[in-house]
């Protein structure tokens, strides 16, 4: 057989080479014969279309193409017997298209035709929308303009008619310090005093500006007046007189003029200390003798007014009846009139029927923002007017009715008059420890309506309906008053009293539009819980009272 020679593939010496001690020398046998190298030829074929296939299944980037084969081979390594491909279809990226082929398109009749309807449409889908949009401004009922009203038209009023009873300090500096919790009251106005020096039933040593020396210095009112303005209260201030003495009013007849004069020099001195206001008791009764006083006070104060941007001053006065009120009311041009009207005789309640002819009757000819109501005065607490029982419901009366109300101080937690003397504020003790168990009780309900207050009062500042609506009853008996708040088209608000001994079912009558339902938002009856309630199947029980909101779509 001739000899045929084969150049058999050359083989990396690192992979084909035996492990050292296992290589045996080769042979005559051993030799490579023609069916070896045949075998060898076709398994580096077989290699070279696997190579492909699977570098057709990895995918291809720039910066892994396979060199041609005139490239040098690697460091180490041979190409004897390797093939070397390149894969022609890589991953085309679509790059978009150039400004002169965009130029191209854009001016062909097809895009222009399209340019134009979208255009078009644009357009007069704008026109429709302001169109629409005009519709339901003109269509949809004016908005109510706000009153134009001022700062006791926002909230309570707080009245302290002697300094010496509401702390321990008894006097001008106590009651600073407890302005931050007039302010957690919602109390828009402190109405403190008198506190001027004023002899009893001698009006030539009256002076009205000076303060009482047992009360405090000017120097402790005018921290008071700061600290108060920092946490949004006014404060308006008692001038009544002779408020030590019997003699009324205003001393005597000889002596009404001296007094008036007196007073009107005070109102320019105590606006100067940063004093928004002025309460008068039996003003009414003097104003025959100096006809002019109710026209010097109101320039006065005007004055004083302009004088002081951004600080308005008014003026309040005391008054008993609905024809004094109203009287007053049209002829004095009195700010706010304090009138305890919702007291009886006896200084109790007067009832649902005088208390709705009242309010009825002075809203009917004068503006809300000119009322005040408070029960019991000056002299009288709401506890003691009303009994323990009913303060919660009073509260909610007085912070609900078309007007400013007006507390005594101490009503928020219940306090009781003691005799003749004012009694001392209550502060609630800082451990349950300090109490017994009968105090104990006590407390518990005197931070029930402690808590009660606040969350009614925050509510009222914050609502229209309970500070300007409109008071539209719906039904009253000899047990039973309910009227709705209304303002404009947002939430509207039910209030509903029993002052009966036995539950009362609420009557939907008079001019308020009600719903089927309505949300508990305060109330007194502890059976009516947060909520939604059926207003046909409500009934309210004996000595309770109901705040309910709702929305007329």
């Amino acid at each position: 057989m001739e000899d045929t020679n084969v150049d058999a593939p050359t083989v990396r010496e690192d992979a084909a080479a035996p492990p050292p001690g296992d290589a045996e020398p080769l042979t005559g046998d051993s030799e490579l014969n023609l069916g070896d190298t045949e075998a060898a030829v076709g398994n580096v074929g077989d290699e070279a279309e696997l190579d492909e296939e699977q570098q057709e299944k990895e995918p291809m980037t720039g910066a892994s193409e396979w060199a041609s084969e005139a490239s040098p081979p690697a460091a180490g390594g041979e190409t004897n017997g390797s093939v070397k491909l390149k894969m022609e279809d890589e991953e085309v990226k679509f790059t978009g298209l150039s400004k002169e082929e965009l130029l191209r398109v854009a001016g062909t009749p097809g895009w222009v035709r399209t340019r134009w309807t979208l255009l078009v449409l644009f357009w007069l889908s704008w026109l429709l929308m302001l169109v629409g949009s005009v519709l339901i401004i003109l269509k949809a009922p004016p908005c109510r303009d706000l009153p134009d009203s001022h700062w006791w038209n926002h909230g309570p009023l707080y009245r302290l008619r002697d300094v010496r009873v509401f702390s321990d300090m008894q006097d001008l500096r106590g009651v600073e310090r407890r302005m931050d919790y007039l302010k957690q009251l919602n109390v828009k106005g402190l109405l403190i005093g008198p506190i001027h020096e004023a002899p009893p039933n001698n009006a030539l040593s009256l002076r009205f500006e000076q303060i009482s020396s047992d009360l405090g210095t000017m120097n402790q009112f005018k921290s008071l007046i700061s600290t108060a303005h920092k946490k949004g209260i006014s404060v308006v201030l008692d001038l009544t007189p002779n408020y030590q003495g019997s003699t009324g009013p205003w001393f005597s007849n000889d002596s009404i003029t001296i007094v008036a004069e007196k007073l009107k020099s005070a109102l320019v001195f105590w606006m100067d200390q940063g004093v928004e206001g002025f309460l008068f008791s039996g003003t009414d009764l003097v104003s025959n003798s100096v006809p002019s006083l109710w026209t010097d006070i109101r320039n006065i104060i005007q004055n004083g007014t302009e004088s002081r941007p951004g600080r308005r001053s008014e003026t309040v006065c005391v008054f008993s009846s609905v024809d004094h009120v109203s009287s007053l009311l049209s002829s004095s041009g009195v700010d706010l009139l304090l009138s305890p009207l919702l007291s009886s005789g006896s200084g109790g309640f007067a009832g649902p029927a005088e208390v709705l002819d009242s309010v009825q009757t002075l809203c009917a000819s004068h503006s809300q923002l000119n009322l005040a109501w408070s029960l019991g005065g000056a002299e009288v607490h709401l506890a003691s007017a009303v009994g323990p029982a009913l303060v919660r419901l009073y509260q909610l009366l007085l912070l609900t009715l078309p007007g400013t109300p007006v507390f005594n101080y101490g009503d928020e937690v219940g306090l009781m008059d003691q005799g003749t003397e004012p009694p001392q504020m209550l502060w609630d003790p800082e451990t349950e420890t300090d109490l017994n168990g009968t105090l104990q009780v006590e407390w518990a309900e005197r931070r029930s309506s402690l808590s009660f207050f606040r969350s009614v009062a925050t509510l009222r500042v914050k609502e229209r309906p309970l500070l300007f609506g409109d008071f539209l009853p719906l039904s009253n008996s000899s047990s039973l008053l309910s009227y709705v708040r209304v303002w404009d088209r947002g939430a509207r608000y039910l209030v509903a009293f029993n002052w009966g001994s036995e539950e009362a079912e609420l009557v939907q009558a008079g001019r308020a539009e009600l719903p089927q339902q309505a949300e508990v938002v305060a109330s007194t009856d502890t059976s009516l819980s947060d909520g939604e309630v059926e207003l046909g199947a409500l009934r309210i029980g004996p000595q309770q009272a109901t705040l309910l909101r709702f929305n007329i779509k």
